[in-house]
């Protein structure tokens, strides 16, 4: 009987550990974009829906927005049609957005939600079409300066998250894929393929979030990539503002996300590793955390550039 006593110490001294973590979150909603090798991997996908049961039972309203890249190309190979990217968009053809809903709605969403409702009758899938949750208009990329049509690729232009809230208030955990309804009624076609990560940020501010959470395949903003694996653990709006003419491609879409969030009102945004199992856990209930988080500027006076106020660690202790 001691032995056993001593055996589960460290499991009661975690839970009282998170204890303050609980009481600060409780009733807050967060928006998840759910993403990278954590979509692939069906360790981590199984991770993650256990870190998002585990918000929704610590009192939290978890929400999750999520795409389907890699599932979308491999559909798109699979029929014979080509996947093509301009200024890091896929270029969206009507066929290929036939494929994109069947893949994100009919796909992605439902393994998503089989795994979270595992758990309980907790997940309900949607679309950004649902219920008007979503509206966009067309998206033009930009190549050198010349405006080039990349196809049923949309912009958001407005969020009704009524249909989110009625959900959230019924205890449920929506999962929502990134399609959106067409802004303009004249619009045969009627719906567009939508960044994830925009969406995601577009949500959160809507719902007037607390937090939003963007996994990655990153363990965060990184200082001086490719020259350092140092990650900047906390930076304000304005700061990342500076860095975003800098950033490889890949993460401009996440932290102009994470900037949209802080600078509508949701109180803070991280880039988050993925990669790691139950990454969320750490982040919310830790100390530490695993990665990068965005804040509001405390005035806007008083931001004093990239490195005036952030706090680094490196990636060896981020893992």
């Amino acid at each position: 009987m001691t032995t056993r006593k001593h055996t589960a110490l460290p499991k009661a001294r975690t839970l009282v550990e998170a204890l303050p973590w609980l009481t600060r979150h409780h009733g807050k909603t967060v928006v998840i974009k759910f993403g990278g090798n954590a979509m692939v991997d069906d360790e981590l996908k199984r991770a993650f829906a256990q870190d998002v049961v585990f918000l929704r039972h610590a009192g939290l309203r978890p929400v999750v927005v999520h795409g389907g890249g890699p599932q979308i190309s491999a559909q798109l190979e699979l029929l014979g049609l080509q996947s093509e990217f301009k200024a890091g968009l896929r270029v969206t053809s009507p066929e290929a957005m036939n494929v994109v809903r069947m893949v994100l709605a009919g796909q992605v969403q439902r393994e998503l939600v089989g795994l979270l409702n595992e758990h309980g009758p907790l997940a309900v899938g949607m679309t950004g079409e649902d219920a008007r949750l979503m509206s966009a208009t067309k998206h033009y990329a930009d190549v050198d300066g010349e405006r080039i049509d990349i196809g049923r690729v949309g912009e958001i232009t407005a969020i009704d998250p009524g249909a989110v809230q009625a959900l959230l208030d019924d205890g449920r955990i929506p999962v929502i894929s990134s399609v959106a309804r067409s802004s303009d009624e004249g619009d045969g076609a009627g719906v567009f393929n939508v960044n994830a990560d925009t969406a995601a940020a577009a949500l959160a501010a809507a719902l007037g979030a607390e937090t939003l959470m963007v996994l990655t395949d990153v363990e965060g903003l990184y200082e001086d990539w490719p020259h350092s694996d140092e990650v900047i653990s906390r930076l304000t709006a304005s700061q990342l503002e500076k860095l975003l003419p800098d950033l490889a491609s890949g993460m401009v879409p996440k932290m102009q996300g994470c900037l949209h969030a802080v600078r509508h009102g949701v109180r803070n945004a991280r880039v988050i590793d993925g990669r790691v199992q139950h990454s969320i856990l750490l982040e919310i209930f830790t100390d530490e955390g695993i990665g990068t988080m965005v804040v509001p500027d405390p005035d806007p006076a008083s931001a004093t550039g990239p490195h005036g106020s952030t706090t680094h660690h490196t990636a060896e202790g981020t893992a």
